[in-house]
């Protein structure tokens, strides 16, 4: 039986868990979900016409999450790539995209490194106190400019609420780990906040997949969240984040790959926002104007004190969106939402590499327009498009369009959307000069258009949910880096494939989830683009007992085989295939008293030894105990 065969079976045969009797018991009482990232203001999920995934809090917590990138992998369409164990360079391409056509966004701030290739790497992203992950797939470029033609991943951490009290948690476990977490937060009709911070020490194993010496990360995150309302038209929100790591690595030689070394990076990430928003007309009518900021700084170190390379990129942002929303009952019932936002950018990156220096400055303003229409409470549209101003390359406008059905008596929703994109050059594609890289400044902005189609099908109430998506996507001008530097690759990549996703609840403390994903993504002479399996899947349950003190969480992740580079003693590159992998983990938590819990997980239960990057080596067998406390 073929791999995808395989696959749709663990869907079916999750499905076909569901007891007869399930209809006969109503599924606990539920809000109605709410997507932001989907139009840039909340909106119901049946009303969303594109394809997104929501990751919870209450997830997070139940498969014991403790890398952000981790609770990506069960996510439709999205691939993850690590460079060998926690700490080690984190990668996500979402539906066939590169890593940084991907927008990533941290409570509002855009998070894209414009000295890192205008990616973010999720290598020292903690999942702490985390509320949600929205995961929108598609180009978003109307909505979001630049970075966003595979789609966006908006994080949002937890806002405080209730008396003030607080948490704090400590664990350990293989490979001579120690983490640590403490968090306090209330709030009120007037006031909330959260101030948390975070540690993690790992020893660490071998990057380089044949290596012997271990390759560790320390990590420190602090962080804080307060809102200030001090009327009900006014709020003001205030977040301010910052990481500091240093993470052992190993060197890298042409035809050989990865190999120890003494090498290590000290990094640090500062990223805050402050936001204000008017609310006129009983909150019909809102403006929302924000700024932003983003400092990232990497120092390489080869074995010693001496810095052999320093890379540092600042973003700042400032915008400005208004929302209005009406209601009319002419010739029809009909909702209406127009958007109005505009934002200006300026990065910066400077690179320190030891062969050559640069410090180079980049700015562009965004216009952007959207009307939503609903339509009988079940037919909902929206209409986008934006105007880009850029310093450096030719101006753009990218459109977008989104439909969705919701047919209530059979509890169907139909939705599809079309949309374009732009990928601007990055600074260091632009400029950035390494040994073994040199700096294109002829390079052109990559431009894509894609479309997807599927539906959402509940069945037996809301216990169990199916959903399907057929996707295509076409990207020109794509930017292909060698051993000598980047070019544009004449005529088009293509990535096409389907999503399907599975949620079963057969009775109130069991949950099974399931994902599949097939992705045909080839560049404009039909090769395979590296690092995006053509098979994906994953299985999630978990089960609550003892009266909810209890909570035991079993996940699957597989990942097929793929297509990546290897390079010669001259960095010349090469295609090669890697194998597929499958990885189980098991997690378990009991709540001794109101305020005590105690956890442990084993992760990749099986001790599978696999690779997501060529001859890089992966974090195999380990478990962890720890206990979390209440106050």
């Amino acid at each position: 039986m073929s791999v995808p065969s395989r696959c749709i079976l663990v869907l079916l045969a999750a499905g076909a868990v569901v007891p007869a009797k399930a209809q006969d018991t109503p599924s606990p009482l539920t809000l109605e979900p709410i997507v932001v990232t989907a139009n840039r203001v909340p909106t119901p999920a049946a009303e969303v016409g594109s394809a997104v995934t929501v990751i919870t809090r209450q997830e997070l917590e139940d498969r014991q999450i403790r890398q952000l990138s981790d609770a990506l992998r069960q996510v439709p369409g999205v691939a993850v790539s690590r460079t060998g164990p926690a700490g080690q360079t984190t990668q996500i391409r979402i539906r066939g995209s590169e890593s940084n056509q991907t927008l990533v966004l941290i409570d509002g701030v855009e998070v894209n490194d414009p000295s890192l290739e205008s990616e973010f790497d999720f290598a020292h992203l903690m999942a702490d106190d985390i509320e949600r992950i929205e995961v929108l797939r598609g180009p978003q470029s109307a909505l979001y400019g630049s970075d966003a033609i595979g789609g966006v991943v908006n994080i949002v951490t937890r806002r405080g609420d209730g008396p003030v009290g607080g948490t704090a948690s400590v664990e350990g476990g293989g490979t001579g780990t120690l983490r640590g977490h403490a968090s306090v937060s209330g709030g009120n009709e007037d006031v909330d906040f959260l101030i948390g911070t975070a540690g993690l020490r790992t020893d660490g194993t071998s990057a380089a997949r044949r290596g012997s010496e271990a390759d560790g990360t320390r990590n420190g995150t602090v962080y804080a969240k307060i809102g200030l309302h001090p009327s009900e038209l006014v709020d003001i929100d205030v977040v301010g984040r910052t990481t500091r790591f240093n993470t052992d690595l190993d060197g890298f030689l042409g035809g050989v790959g990865a190999v120890d070394s003494e090498d290590d990076v000290d990094g640090s990430t500062f990223l805050g926002r402050i936001q204000g928003r008017l609310k006129l007309l009983d909150g019909r009518w809102e403006h929302v104007v924000g700024l932003s900021y983003l400092d990232d700084s990497r120092d390489y170190r080869d074995g010693g004190d001496a810095i052999t390379a320093s890379y540092r990129g600042k973003t700042t942002r400032v915008d400005y969106q208004t929302n209005l929303m009406l209601d009319s009952e002419v010739l029809l019932p009909a909702e209406h939402r127009l958007t109005f936002a505009v934002d200006h950018e300026e990065q910066q990156a400077d690179s320190d590499s030891g062969f050559a220096d640069f410090s180079r400055r980049i700015g562009a303003t965004g216009l952007v327009g959207q009307y939503q229409l609903g339509l009988l409470d079940s037919l909902f549209l929206t209409g986008s498009v934006r105007q880009d101003l850029n310093d450096l390359f030719r101006d753009t406008t990218t459109w977008r369009l989104t439909a969705a059905w919701r047919i209530e008596a059979t509890g169907t929703k139909l939705r599809a959307s079309y949309g374009t994109g732009v990928k601007n050059p990055t600074l260091f594609e632009l400029y950035g000069f390494t040994n073994t890289y040199r700096g294109n400044p002829d390079l052109k902005p990559e431009h894509a258009e894609g479309w997807d189609a599927g539906f959402d099908q509940e069945i037996w109430g809301d216990r169990v949910v199916l959903d399907a998506t057929w996707f295509e996507q076409q990207i020109g001008d794509l930017i292909v880096g060698s051993g000598q530097g980047s070019a544009n690759l004449p005529g088009t990549a293509t990535a096409r494939g389907v999503e399907l996703g599975l949620s079963v609840t057969p009775v109130n403390d069991l949950t099974i989830r399931a994902a599949y994903t097939y992705t045909d993504a080839q560049d404009a002479t039909g090769a395979e683009l590296v690092r995006r399996p053509r098979n994906i899947a994953s299985l999630d349950v978990s089960y609550r007992f003892l009266d909810g003190a209890a909570t035991v969480n079993l996940g699957v992740d597989y990942n097929g085989p793929q297509k990546d580079l290897a390079f010669d003693e001259a960095y010349n590159s090469s295609p090669v295939t890697l194998d597929g992998y499958t990885l189980v983990n098991l997690a378990a938590s009991y709540q001794v008293t109101d305020r005590v819990q105690v956890y442990g997980r084993i992760d990749n239960l099986l001790d599978e030894d696999y690779e997501e990057v060529w001859t890089y080596g992966s974090l195999r067998r380990a478990g962890y105990l720890g206990m979390k406390v209440s106050f």
